[in-house]
Protein backbone atom coordinates (compact mmCIF):
# COMPACT_ATOMS: atom_id res chain seq x y z
CA UNK A 1 0.00 0.00 0.00
CA UNK A 2 2.69 2.26 0.46
CA UNK A 3 3.35 1.95 -2.99
CA UNK A 4 -0.18 3.08 -3.88
CA UNK A 5 -0.46 6.98 -5.08
CA UNK A 6 -3.43 8.31 -3.35
CA UNK A 7 -5.23 10.91 -5.01
CA UNK A 8 -4.72 14.30 -2.77
CA UNK A 9 -8.38 15.14 -2.91
CA UNK A 10 -8.90 11.75 -1.23
CA UNK A 11 -6.94 12.32 2.03
CA UNK A 12 -8.16 14.33 5.17
CA UNK A 13 -6.35 17.77 5.74
CA UNK A 14 -6.35 17.12 9.29
CA UNK A 15 -5.07 13.06 9.54
CA UNK A 16 -3.42 12.88 6.23
CA UNK A 17 -6.23 9.39 6.33
CA UNK A 18 -7.94 8.19 3.24
CA UNK A 19 -11.26 10.02 4.25
CA UNK A 20 -14.49 7.77 5.09
CA UNK A 21 -16.67 9.96 5.56
CA UNK A 22 -15.61 13.20 3.70
CA UNK A 23 -17.91 16.31 4.76
CA UNK A 24 -17.59 20.04 3.81
CA UNK A 25 -17.28 23.09 6.19
CA UNK A 26 -18.53 26.27 5.36
CA UNK A 27 -15.05 27.29 3.99
CA UNK A 28 -15.31 24.95 1.18
CA UNK A 29 -12.47 22.49 2.23
CA UNK A 30 -13.97 18.98 2.67
CA UNK A 31 -12.24 16.97 5.79
CA UNK A 32 -12.84 13.24 7.67
CA UNK A 33 -16.36 13.98 9.39
CA UNK A 34 -14.07 12.20 12.88
CA UNK A 35 -11.41 14.88 12.51
CA UNK A 36 -13.03 18.10 11.86
CA UNK A 37 -15.79 17.18 14.44
CA UNK A 38 -12.88 16.48 17.12
CA UNK A 39 -11.28 19.40 15.79
CA UNK A 40 -14.74 21.57 16.21
CA UNK A 41 -15.22 19.75 20.12
CA UNK A 42 -11.83 20.65 21.34
CA UNK A 43 -12.10 24.40 20.45
CA UNK A 44 -15.39 24.55 21.07
CA UNK A 45 -14.73 23.70 24.63
CA UNK A 46 -12.24 26.59 25.34
CA UNK A 47 -13.82 28.99 23.22
CA UNK A 48 -15.80 32.13 24.46
CA UNK A 49 -17.60 32.59 21.20
CA UNK A 50 -19.13 30.11 18.80
CA UNK A 51 -16.60 30.24 16.57
CA UNK A 52 -13.45 28.81 15.36
CA UNK A 53 -11.30 28.40 11.92
CA UNK A 54 -10.99 26.35 9.34
CA UNK A 55 -7.94 24.44 10.10
CA UNK A 56 -6.82 25.30 6.01
CA UNK A 57 -8.32 29.05 5.20
CA UNK A 58 -8.05 30.35 8.55
CA UNK A 59 -11.99 31.78 8.22
CA UNK A 60 -14.14 31.43 10.79
CA UNK A 61 -16.15 28.27 11.59
CA UNK A 62 -19.13 27.34 13.88
CA UNK A 63 -17.91 24.83 16.28
CA UNK A 64 -21.42 23.05 16.05
CA UNK A 65 -20.89 20.27 13.52
CA UNK A 66 -24.74 20.54 12.49
CA UNK A 67 -23.52 22.80 9.87
CA UNK A 68 -21.05 20.06 8.03
CA UNK A 69 -22.49 18.88 4.62
CA UNK A 70 -21.71 15.11 3.70
CA UNK A 71 -19.72 15.06 0.60
CA UNK A 72 -21.82 12.28 -1.25
CA UNK A 73 -19.68 12.90 -4.94
CA UNK A 74 -16.49 11.97 -3.30
CA UNK A 75 -17.12 9.48 -0.96
CA UNK A 76 -18.51 7.62 -4.14
CA UNK A 77 -15.13 8.61 -5.76
CA UNK A 78 -13.33 7.27 -3.00
CA UNK A 79 -15.03 4.14 -2.52
CA UNK A 80 -15.31 3.48 -6.04
CA UNK A 81 -11.12 3.81 -6.45
CA UNK A 82 -10.88 1.45 -3.27
CA UNK A 83 -12.61 -1.34 -4.96
CA UNK A 84 -10.78 -0.67 -7.83
CA UNK A 85 -7.59 -1.27 -5.56
CA UNK A 86 -8.84 -3.70 -3.81
CA UNK A 87 -6.15 -6.15 -5.10
CA UNK A 88 -3.54 -3.59 -4.07
CA UNK A 89 -4.38 -4.36 0.02
CA UNK A 90 -6.74 -1.17 0.04
CA UNK A 91 -9.91 -1.66 2.61
CA UNK A 92 -13.03 -1.06 1.04
CA UNK A 93 -14.91 1.84 3.06
CA UNK A 94 -18.44 1.27 3.55
CA UNK A 95 -21.54 4.02 3.08
CA UNK A 96 -21.21 6.13 6.50
CA UNK A 97 -24.55 5.95 9.06
CA UNK A 98 -26.51 8.99 8.38
CA UNK A 99 -25.32 11.61 11.21
CA UNK A 100 -27.97 12.06 14.12
CA UNK A 101 -29.48 15.29 14.14
CA UNK A 102 -31.88 17.67 15.96
CA UNK A 103 -35.15 17.13 13.37
CA UNK A 104 -34.74 13.14 14.03
CA UNK A 105 -35.13 13.76 17.46
CA UNK A 106 -37.77 16.17 17.21
CA UNK A 107 -40.08 13.73 15.70
CA UNK A 108 -39.61 10.75 18.78
CA UNK A 109 -40.05 13.00 21.05
CA UNK A 110 -43.81 14.28 19.05
CA UNK A 111 -44.14 10.44 18.75
CA UNK A 112 -43.95 9.95 22.36
CA UNK A 113 -47.39 11.01 22.61
CA UNK A 114 -48.72 7.97 20.10
CA UNK A 115 -49.39 5.41 22.59
CA UNK A 116 -48.92 2.68 20.40
CA UNK A 117 -45.42 4.11 19.58
CA UNK A 118 -44.65 4.55 22.94
CA UNK A 119 -42.17 1.87 24.09
CA UNK A 120 -40.82 1.44 20.71
CA UNK A 121 -39.70 5.32 20.78
CA UNK A 122 -38.56 4.92 24.03
CA UNK A 123 -36.02 1.69 22.90
CA UNK A 124 -35.09 3.88 19.99
CA UNK A 125 -33.94 6.72 21.77
CA UNK A 126 -32.18 4.31 24.43
CA UNK A 127 -29.87 3.03 21.83
CA UNK A 128 -28.98 6.49 19.92
CA UNK A 129 -28.30 7.62 23.71
CA UNK A 130 -25.37 4.79 24.34
CA UNK A 131 -24.24 5.16 21.20
CA UNK A 132 -22.17 8.28 21.34
CA UNK A 133 -21.69 11.57 23.22
CA UNK A 134 -22.19 13.56 20.18
CA UNK A 135 -25.92 11.60 20.06
CA UNK A 136 -26.41 12.84 23.89
CA UNK A 137 -25.54 16.11 23.29
CA UNK A 138 -27.67 16.63 20.03
CA UNK A 139 -30.76 15.05 22.58
CA UNK A 140 -30.06 17.55 24.74
CA UNK A 141 -30.19 20.46 22.45
CA UNK A 142 -32.79 18.52 21.18
CA UNK A 143 -34.88 18.70 24.56
CA UNK A 144 -34.61 14.97 25.09
CA UNK A 145 -34.18 15.88 29.11
CA UNK A 146 -37.18 17.66 29.50
CA UNK A 147 -39.17 15.20 27.45
CA UNK A 148 -37.94 12.26 29.55
CA UNK A 149 -39.11 14.29 32.92
CA UNK A 150 -42.16 15.13 31.99
CA UNK A 151 -42.59 11.47 30.71
CA UNK A 152 -41.71 10.45 34.54
CA UNK A 153 -43.99 13.37 36.14
CA UNK A 154 -47.09 11.83 33.98
CA UNK A 155 -46.36 8.25 34.90
CA UNK A 156 -46.78 9.15 38.60
CA UNK A 157 -49.24 11.05 38.43
CA UNK A 158 -51.06 8.40 35.94
CA UNK A 159 -49.85 5.54 37.98
CA UNK A 160 -48.45 4.24 35.01
CA UNK A 161 -45.27 2.06 35.07
CA UNK A 162 -44.72 1.74 31.39
CA UNK A 163 -41.62 2.86 30.32
CA UNK A 164 -40.11 3.89 33.22
CA UNK A 165 -37.21 2.38 33.21
CA UNK A 166 -36.19 3.57 29.74
CA UNK A 167 -37.27 7.19 30.99
CA UNK A 168 -35.10 7.03 33.66
CA UNK A 169 -32.33 5.49 32.00
CA UNK A 170 -32.26 7.85 28.62
CA UNK A 171 -32.43 10.45 31.58
CA UNK A 172 -29.20 9.63 33.48
CA UNK A 173 -27.52 8.86 30.14
CA UNK A 174 -27.94 12.22 28.72
CA UNK A 175 -27.77 14.28 32.30
CA UNK A 176 -26.16 17.86 31.05
CA UNK A 177 -28.71 20.40 32.22
CA UNK A 178 -29.15 23.30 30.09
CA UNK A 179 -30.60 26.41 31.81
CA UNK A 180 -33.97 25.46 30.65
CA UNK A 181 -33.41 22.15 32.15
CA UNK A 182 -32.20 23.12 35.45
CA UNK A 183 -35.43 25.45 35.97
CA UNK A 184 -37.74 22.57 35.42
CA UNK A 185 -35.71 20.67 37.99
CA UNK A 186 -34.75 23.16 40.84
CA UNK A 187 -37.42 23.57 42.48
CA UNK A 188 -39.75 20.94 40.87
CA UNK A 189 -40.67 18.94 44.40
CA UNK A 190 -43.19 16.74 42.40
CA UNK A 191 -40.06 15.30 40.07
CA UNK A 192 -38.44 14.27 44.44
CA UNK A 193 -42.23 12.31 44.60
CA UNK A 194 -41.99 11.03 41.40
CA UNK A 195 -39.08 9.05 42.46
CA UNK A 196 -40.06 8.08 45.91
CA UNK A 197 -43.04 6.63 43.82
CA UNK A 198 -40.59 4.93 41.82
CA UNK A 199 -38.42 3.21 44.87
CA UNK A 200 -41.72 1.81 46.30
CA UNK A 201 -42.79 0.48 43.32
CA UNK A 202 -43.39 -3.59 43.23
CA UNK A 203 -42.88 -4.44 39.74
CA UNK A 204 -40.96 -8.41 39.90
CA UNK A 205 -37.59 -8.87 41.19
CA UNK A 206 -35.46 -8.47 38.11
CA UNK A 207 -37.32 -5.36 36.77
CA UNK A 208 -37.51 -3.73 40.22
CA UNK A 209 -33.50 -3.78 40.89
CA UNK A 210 -33.45 -2.07 37.26
CA UNK A 211 -35.57 0.59 37.50
CA UNK A 212 -34.84 1.59 40.94
CA UNK A 213 -31.34 1.34 40.09
CA UNK A 214 -31.83 4.10 37.69
CA UNK A 215 -33.96 6.03 39.98
CA UNK A 216 -31.57 6.06 42.16
CA UNK A 217 -28.88 7.29 40.11
CA UNK A 218 -31.20 9.87 38.55
CA UNK A 219 -32.18 11.52 41.71
CA UNK A 220 -28.42 11.39 42.98
CA UNK A 221 -28.31 14.04 39.30
CA UNK A 222 -31.19 15.90 40.34
CA UNK A 223 -30.27 16.94 44.37
CA UNK A 224 -26.64 18.14 43.01
CA UNK A 225 -28.67 20.95 40.94
CA UNK A 226 -32.15 21.72 43.25
CA UNK A 227 -32.56 24.77 45.26
CA UNK A 228 -31.78 24.90 49.22
CA UNK A 229 -35.16 25.73 50.07
CA UNK A 230 -36.20 22.65 48.12
CA UNK A 231 -33.40 20.47 50.14
CA UNK A 232 -34.97 21.89 53.11
CA UNK A 233 -38.29 20.54 53.12
CA UNK A 234 -37.67 16.86 52.25
CA UNK A 235 -40.13 15.00 54.55
CA UNK A 236 -39.13 12.15 56.96
CA UNK A 237 -40.08 9.66 54.27
CA UNK A 238 -37.66 10.65 51.98
CA UNK A 239 -34.95 9.65 54.54
CA UNK A 240 -37.02 6.57 55.49
CA UNK A 241 -36.67 5.82 51.53
CA UNK A 242 -32.83 6.55 51.24
CA UNK A 243 -31.83 4.80 54.47
CA UNK A 244 -34.27 1.55 53.19
CA UNK A 245 -31.56 1.39 50.25
CA UNK A 246 -28.81 1.19 52.28
CA UNK A 247 -31.03 -1.67 54.35
CA UNK A 248 -31.46 -3.70 51.08
CA UNK A 249 -28.21 -3.46 49.93
CA UNK A 250 -27.41 -7.04 48.72
CA UNK A 251 -30.64 -6.46 46.77
CA UNK A 252 -29.28 -4.02 44.39
CA UNK A 253 -26.06 -3.16 43.20
CA UNK A 254 -23.34 -1.25 44.42
CA UNK A 255 -23.75 1.60 42.26
CA UNK A 256 -27.45 2.40 43.67
CA UNK A 257 -26.31 1.84 47.15
CA UNK A 258 -23.24 4.78 46.37
CA UNK A 259 -26.39 7.21 45.08
CA UNK A 260 -28.08 7.04 47.89
CA UNK A 261 -25.31 7.80 49.91
CA UNK A 262 -24.77 10.66 47.76
CA UNK A 263 -28.35 11.98 48.10
CA UNK A 264 -27.61 11.91 51.71
CA UNK A 265 -24.52 13.80 51.91
CA UNK A 266 -25.96 16.25 49.52
CA UNK A 267 -28.96 16.70 51.72
CA UNK A 268 -27.52 16.44 55.30
CA UNK A 269 -26.21 19.96 55.78
CA UNK A 270 -30.04 21.38 55.23
CA UNK A 271 -32.56 22.28 57.52
CA UNK A 272 -32.98 19.74 60.18
CA UNK A 273 -32.15 16.85 57.97
CA UNK A 274 -29.67 15.45 59.90
CA UNK A 275 -32.03 14.42 62.70
CA UNK A 276 -34.51 13.24 59.97
CA UNK A 277 -31.33 11.20 58.48
CA UNK A 278 -31.10 9.89 62.28
CA UNK A 279 -34.77 9.55 62.89
CA UNK A 280 -34.34 7.26 60.10
CA UNK A 281 -31.75 4.96 61.08
CA UNK A 282 -28.92 5.88 59.00
CA UNK A 283 -25.74 4.90 61.34
CA UNK A 284 -26.41 1.65 62.55
CA UNK A 285 -27.07 0.85 58.42
CA UNK A 286 -23.84 3.01 57.62
CA UNK A 287 -21.60 1.03 60.26
CA UNK A 288 -23.21 -2.62 58.97
CA UNK A 289 -22.32 -1.43 55.59
CA UNK A 290 -18.95 -0.98 56.17
CA UNK A 291 -18.39 -3.82 58.63
CA UNK A 292 -20.05 -5.94 55.69
CA UNK A 293 -17.16 -4.57 53.05
CA UNK A 294 -14.69 -7.36 52.73
CA UNK A 295 -11.81 -4.65 52.36
CA UNK A 296 -12.31 -1.46 52.34
CA UNK A 297 -13.52 0.24 49.37
CA UNK A 298 -12.01 4.06 48.91
CA UNK A 299 -14.93 5.33 47.26
CA UNK A 300 -17.82 3.78 49.52
CA UNK A 301 -15.49 4.12 52.91
CA UNK A 302 -14.65 7.20 51.77
CA UNK A 303 -18.70 8.23 51.38
CA UNK A 304 -19.68 6.16 54.74
CA UNK A 305 -17.09 7.89 56.92
CA UNK A 306 -17.99 11.32 55.22
CA UNK A 307 -21.96 10.75 55.93
CA UNK A 308 -21.15 9.66 59.52
CA UNK A 309 -18.80 12.35 60.08
CA UNK A 310 -22.00 15.03 59.66
CA UNK A 311 -23.98 13.30 61.49
CA UNK A 312 -22.06 13.26 64.64
CA UNK A 313 -22.20 16.69 64.90
CA UNK A 314 -25.53 15.92 66.55
CA UNK A 315 -25.51 14.28 69.56
CA UNK A 316 -27.67 11.89 68.70
CA UNK A 317 -25.53 10.95 66.25
CA UNK A 318 -22.70 10.32 68.20
CA UNK A 319 -24.99 8.61 70.57
CA UNK A 320 -26.16 6.08 67.62
CA UNK A 321 -22.52 5.46 66.80
CA UNK A 322 -21.48 4.91 70.44
CA UNK A 323 -24.23 2.36 71.02
CA UNK A 324 -23.27 0.41 68.16
CA UNK A 325 -20.49 -2.14 69.22
CA UNK A 326 -18.46 -1.68 65.97
CA UNK A 327 -19.02 2.00 65.81
CA UNK A 328 -15.73 3.15 67.34
CA UNK A 329 -13.38 -0.10 66.15
CA UNK A 330 -14.97 0.48 62.80
CA UNK A 331 -13.57 4.10 62.28
CA UNK A 332 -10.57 3.26 64.13
CA UNK A 333 -9.65 0.66 61.73
CA UNK A 334 -10.42 2.19 59.13
CA UNK A 335 -7.48 5.13 59.52
CA UNK A 336 -4.06 4.89 57.98
CA UNK A 337 -5.96 1.79 55.61
CA UNK A 338 -7.64 3.47 53.14
CA UNK A 339 -7.64 7.38 52.14
CA UNK A 340 -6.49 10.81 53.36
CA UNK A 341 -9.85 11.93 52.87
CA UNK A 342 -10.87 8.71 54.88
CA UNK A 343 -8.88 9.89 57.68
CA UNK A 344 -9.54 13.20 57.55
CA UNK A 345 -13.13 11.86 58.26
CA UNK A 346 -12.18 9.37 60.68
CA UNK A 347 -10.43 11.95 62.95
CA UNK A 348 -13.30 14.44 62.80
CA UNK A 349 -15.33 11.49 64.56
CA UNK A 350 -13.08 11.33 67.35
CA UNK A 351 -12.66 14.46 67.91
CA UNK A 352 -16.40 15.01 68.36
CA UNK A 353 -16.54 12.14 69.93
CA UNK A 354 -13.90 12.93 72.45
CA UNK A 355 -15.08 16.75 73.07
CA UNK A 356 -19.01 16.08 73.43
CA UNK A 357 -19.20 12.68 74.38
CA UNK A 358 -15.98 11.23 76.13
CA UNK A 359 -17.66 9.52 79.25
CA UNK A 360 -15.05 7.34 81.05
CA UNK A 361 -16.91 3.95 79.36
CA UNK A 362 -16.11 5.67 75.71
CA UNK A 363 -12.24 6.64 76.81
CA UNK A 364 -11.66 2.76 77.82
CA UNK A 365 -13.42 1.70 74.83
CA UNK A 366 -11.39 3.63 72.66
CA UNK A 367 -8.16 2.98 74.29
CA UNK A 368 -9.21 -1.21 74.33
CA UNK A 369 -10.41 -1.54 70.71
CA UNK A 370 -6.94 0.38 69.35
CA UNK A 371 -8.73 3.52 68.47
CA UNK A 372 -5.91 5.34 70.78
CA UNK A 373 -3.21 3.45 69.07
CA UNK A 374 -4.41 4.43 65.88
CA UNK A 375 -4.15 8.34 66.81
CA UNK A 376 -0.62 7.53 67.97
CA UNK A 377 0.05 5.79 64.64
CA UNK A 378 -1.15 8.65 62.83
CA UNK A 379 1.46 11.01 64.82
CA UNK A 380 4.49 8.16 63.48
CA UNK A 381 3.04 8.24 59.97
CA UNK A 382 3.58 10.37 56.78
CA UNK A 383 0.23 12.09 57.42
CA UNK A 384 -0.42 15.39 56.33
CA UNK A 385 0.63 18.12 59.02
CA UNK A 386 -3.35 18.64 59.86
CA UNK A 387 -4.03 15.05 60.53
CA UNK A 388 -1.50 15.01 62.68
CA UNK A 389 -2.73 17.84 64.66
CA UNK A 390 -6.26 16.35 64.56
CA UNK A 391 -4.70 13.08 65.91
CA UNK A 392 -2.86 15.57 68.14
CA UNK A 393 -5.37 16.81 69.91
CA UNK A 394 -8.11 14.35 70.55
CA UNK A 395 -4.87 12.57 72.56
CA UNK A 396 -3.97 15.78 74.94
CA UNK A 397 -8.06 15.96 75.66
CA UNK A 398 -7.58 12.49 77.61
CA UNK A 399 -4.33 12.29 77.97
CA UNK A 400 -4.72 12.27 81.80
CA UNK A 401 -6.65 8.91 81.35
CA UNK A 402 -5.12 6.99 78.35
CA UNK A 403 -1.47 7.89 80.30
CA UNK A 404 -0.89 4.13 81.30
CA UNK A 405 -1.34 2.90 77.67
CA UNK A 406 2.37 1.85 76.39
CA UNK A 407 1.41 3.60 73.03
CA UNK A 408 0.88 6.93 75.19
CA UNK A 409 4.48 6.35 76.15
CA UNK A 410 5.09 6.44 72.56
CA UNK A 411 3.23 9.57 71.65
CA UNK A 412 4.65 11.95 74.76
CA UNK A 413 8.61 10.86 73.31
CA UNK A 414 7.61 12.28 70.07
CA UNK A 415 4.97 14.70 71.15
CA UNK A 416 6.58 17.60 69.00
CA UNK A 417 7.27 15.50 65.57
CA UNK A 418 8.68 16.88 62.80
Amino acid sequence: MDDIDVPQYFLCPISLQIMKDPVTTASGISYDRESIEHWLSARGKDATTKETTCPVTKQPLLVDSEYLTPNHTLRRLIQAWCVANANNGIDPIPTPKSPLNKSHIFKLIRNLNVPELHLKVLKTMEEIAEESDKNRNCMVKAGAMKAMVLMILRCFREGKTSGLEEGLKILHLIWIPTMEDKELVTDNFELIESILWVLRLDMGDDKNVAVKTHALLVLKLIIEVVSSSLLEQLKCNFFHEMVKVLRERNKIPQQATKAALHVLIEACPWGRNRMKILEAGAVFELIELELELKKPQKHVTELILGLLAHLCVCADGRAQLLKHAGGIPMVAKRILRVSPATDDRALHIFTLVSKFSATNEVLMEMLRVGAVSKLCMVLQSNSAKYLKGKAKEVLRLHSNVWNNSPCIDVYLLTKDPR
